[in-house]
C-alpha cells in the first residue's frame, strides 16, 4: 500500500472548466484491491462485515486499519464465515446502513445461499469478488466462474477492466443499488492477482466530489430497528405470490439499466469518464468483432490493434455489465457484423462458455444478426492468451463459412500449454496414468 505522503498531485489541465471539476483530485499507483478499498472510504461506508479470503484480502485490511484509525466512521466487524457475512450485510442494510463487503471464489459460492436470500429481501449494499477459479483443483488465480454462478441471484452485476474502473464501479454501484427503482444488491467484479494484486495509475476524487454524485442513502421502503420490529423473508403460500415477489425481483433489475444510464451520465459530467454498459473498442467498419469481458479485454485490445495495423477490420465488445443483461446494447454493437468471436473465460461442463450462451441467445432471433458467431473459451485458473491465440481466434473465424455447424467451444490450449501441464504431473505423481500411451492429451473442441 502506497503512503498517504507519496501521493502525486496531478497536473491541471489546460481547460478551466475541467481544471475546477479536477481540483482536489490525486492520481496514486493503487493496486485493484487498493482501489476497492478506496471506493468503499469515498463512498462514507457505514457497515463492513468482513471474513478475509486470498486474493481479496487486502481490501479489508485496508478498510480494518482505516476504521481503527479513525479515517472512516462506522463498523467493520469480522465475522465467522462468508455465509454469515453476507446475512449480516443484508441485515444491515435493511436497517438504513451503507454496506461494503468483499469476497473471492470459494468465500462466494460459501455465501450463495444466503445471497438468494437478501437479494430478496431488496435490500441495496455493494460486494466486490475477486475472481478466482474455483477447486477442484484448487487455484489461486482468476477465471469468472465463481461470478457467473451468482448471476441468477437477483444481484446487479458489474466487471471491471482495470483499477480505475474498480474505484468508478463502486460509487456507480451503490447509486444503482440504493435507487428506489432497484433496491439489490451489486456485485462488482475484478479479476484476481492480474488487477487485484496489480498498481495502475488510478484517479482518486475528493471526498467532496464523490457526495456530489452519491449522496447519503436514505432507505426508502425499509428501517428495522428493535423498538420496531418486523419479519423478513417470511415463507408463502401458493405459488401466485411468490411469483409475484419473484417477478417483482426481476422487473427491479431491468431497471437498473436505466438507472445506469442516468449515473453513468453524471458520473461522466462530474469524472469526465465514461462508463457504458459496453465498451465498443474499434467497432468502426469492423467486420469481425470479439467479445469479451474483465481484464484480459486489455490485451484483447492490444491484439485488435496488431491485427488492425495488417488491415484487418476487427474489433472488440466489453461487457461491462452482465445483470441486467444489456441485450440491446449488444444486439446494436454485433448488428450486421460477418463475424463474432465469444471468448470467455468461464466453463459449463458439458455446455461450454457461458456468456456465448446468452450472446447467441440474443442476436440469434435479430433479422440484422452477424453472420456467424462462435465460441471459445480461455483464461482458466489464470492462463495466459497470447497475442497469437487472439490471431487463431480472429483467423478462425475469418475462414468459417455461415452455416457451418461447430458444436461446443474451442478450447484455447497450445502444445507448449500442455507441455508445461504434462512435466508438472510427472514430476507430482509419475506412477500415475493421467497420460496415454503416447503422452499426449486430447484438448478439448
Amino acid at each position: 500500500m502506497v503512503a498517504p505522503a507519496t501521493i502525486q498531485r496531478e497536473r491541471v489541465p489546460a481547460n478551466a472548466s475541467i481544471a475546477a471539476s479536477l481540483a482536489g483530485r490525486e492520481r496514486q499507483m493503487l493496486t485493484g484491491n487498493a482501489a476497492a478499498a478506496w471506493g468503499a472510504r469515498l463512498a462514507d461506508v457505514d457497515y463492513v462485515p468482513a471474513f478475509p479470503i486470498t486474493p481479496q484480502t487486502e481490501i479489508i485490511e485496508q478498510l480494518s486499519t482505516w476504521f481503527s484509525d479513525g479515517v472512516v466512521c462506522g463498523k467493520f466487524v469480522m465475522l465467522d464465515s462468508e455465509h454469515s457475512m453476507i446475512t449480516a450485510a443484508g441485515a444491515a442494510a435493511a436497517t438504513g446502513c451503507r454496506v461494503f463487503t468483499a469476497t473471492s471464489s470459494q468465500g462466494l459460492l460459501y455465501g450463495l445461499e444466503a445471497l438468494h436470500t437478501v437479494a430478496g429481501w431488496r435490500v441495496p449494499w455493494v460486494l466486490v469478488n475477486v475472481s478466482r477459479g474455483l477447486a477442484a483443483p484448487i487455484t489461486l488465480e482468476p477465471d469468472h466462474n465463481d461470478v457467473l454462478a451468482t448471476r441468477d441471484t437477483g444481484c446487479i452485476q458489474i466487471h471491471a477492466e482495470t483499477c480505475q474502473e474498480v474505484i468508478d464501479s463502486i460509487l456507480i454501484g451503490f447509486r444503482i443499488a440504493e435507487d428506489p427503482r432497484v433496491l439489490l444488491p451489486v456485485i462488482v467484479n475484478m479479476d484476481g492477482f492480474y488487477l487485484s494484486f496489480t498498481r495502475e495509475p488510478v484517479e482518486i476524487p475528493s471526498q467532496e466530489q464523490a457526495r456530489q454524485f452519491l449522496p447519503p442513502f436514505a432507505a426508502h421502503h425499509a428501517e428495522v430497528r428493535a423498538s420496531r420490529p418486523m419479519a423478513q423473508g417470511v415463507s408463502v403460500l401458493g405459488g401466485h405470490l411468490y411469483s409475484h415477489f419473484r417477478h417483482q425481483m426481476h422487473l427491479a433489475a431491468r431497471n437498473a439499466l436505466e438507472v445506469y444510464a442516468e449515473a453513468a451520465r453524471d458520473f461522466a459530467t462530474i469524472f469526465h469518464r465514461t462508463h457504458d454498459v459496453v465498451e465498443c473498442y474499434r467497432l468502426e467498419e469492423a467486420e469481425l468483432v470479439v467479445v469479451m469481458t474483465g481484464s484480459f479485454a486489455t490485451k484483447g485490445k492490444a491484439a485488435i490493434d496488431l491485427l488492425r495495423r495488417e488491415g484487418k477490420r476487427v474489433g472488440l465488445l466489453r461487457l461491462r455489465m452482465i445483470r441486467p443483461w444489456p441485450a440491446a446494447a449488444i444486439g446494436a454493437a454485433l448488428a450486421g457484423r460477418r463475424g463474432v468471436a465469444v471468448i470467455d473465460q468461464n466453463l459449463s461442463p458439458g455446455l461450454g462458455g457461458i456468456l456465448y450462451q446468452e450472446i447467441a441467445a440474443t442476436v440469434l432471433p435479430r433479422p440484422d444478426r452477424p453472420s456467424l458467431i462462435r465460441s471459445f473459451v480461455g483464461g482458466l485458473g489464470g492462463k495466459d492468451i497470447s497475442l497469437g491465440e487472439f490471431r487463431h481466434v480472429v483467423e478462425t473465424v475469418e475462414r468459417a463459412r455461415p452455416g457451418e455447424v461447430v458444436e461446443g467451444a474451442e478450447l484455447l490450449y497450445t502444445e507448449a500449454d500442455w507441455a508445461r501441464a504434462r512435466a508438472l504431473i510427472e514430476t507430482a505423481a509419475p506412477e500415475t496414468s493421467l497420460l496415454d500411451g503416447t503422452g499426449s492429451q486430447e484438448t478439448s473442441q
